[in-house]
């Protein structure tokens, strides 16, 4: 659902829209077009290629497959998922952390459900560099949650030295666990960005557009988005270029 208010543009995607890819060992929701899903209207938000609601079996998980020019970012929210990759990183990524790939001139990797006895669930994201042919680069925080209560904390940026990880590309990601009735706001660091607003639990209220679980919101041509929590929710924000 596409709404226009002034100079704010608004897509809606409710989570029962999303492309759907069920192998037994995955079960995988796509915010945009992906694999076998593909739909002309879900290309892309700008820069923000990929968003992917994944739960894997245990002890399932991807072989291993290359990439190459693609900033590639893991969010767990239950369980523990293992990565290798041809930089030689092997680690554990668990709910709390955030993992990013630089793929650059080419990397390849797995990731596997490290546990036996229960399932993992990620998110994986895709952004576009603003530059090919980088060198491939590999990067793990744990995510402060408390951080988290009631604020919009920084879990992503385009500079080393910022809170969180950062990529190759003038994108900010912020995550927040919101309490029912809480307010506040965010204002996009670069101008011409756009956000893609994404309600991992709960209902939220961005600009006046009700969100329920697993909603995606894109937002174009505002410098400020006024949130309230509608329940107890989580919530990400992935600010990106538009061009």
């Amino acid at each position: 659902m596409n709404t226009t208010s002034n100079t704010q543009r608004f897509t809606l995607h409710k989570a029962g829209t999303r492309g759907k890819a069920n192998h037994g060992w995955l079960n995988s929701y796509h915010t945009f077009s992906f694999a076998g899903y593909h739909d002309p209207s879900r290309i892309h938000f700008g820069a923000l290629r990929v968003l992917n609601d994944d739960t894997v079996a245990a002890g399932m998980g991807f072989g291993t497959h290359p990439h190459d020019n693609m900033e590639i970012i893991s969010i767990p929210t239950f369980g523990d998922l293992k990565h290798r990759d041809s930089m030689g990183n092997e680690t554990v990524i668990k709910q709390g952390d955030i993992q990013v790939m630089s793929a650059g001139t080419g990397i390849s990797h797995s990731e596997m459900n490290a546990n036996r006895d229960k399932e993992v669930r990620f998110f994986q994201i895709w952004v576009f560099p603003k530059q090919r042919n980088v060198q491939p680069r590999y990067d793990q925080q744990h995510m402060d949650v408390t951080k988290m209560q009631n604020n919009l904390l920084q879990v992503l940026s385009p500079n080393a030295d910022d809170e969180g990880v950062w990529i190759h590309q003038d994108a900010w990601f912020h995550m927040g666990l919101l309490e029912a009735g809480f307010s506040t706001s965010y204002t996009l660091k670069k101008s011409g960005n756009g956000v893609y607003a994404f309600v991992i639990e709960g209902d939220v209220t961005i600009n006046g557009q009700g969100l329920n679980r697993r909603d995606g919101l894109a937002i174009e041509g505002t410098d400020t988005l006024s949130i309230t929590a509608d329940s107890n929710a989580q919530l990400l924000l992935m600010e990106v270029p538009m061009r």
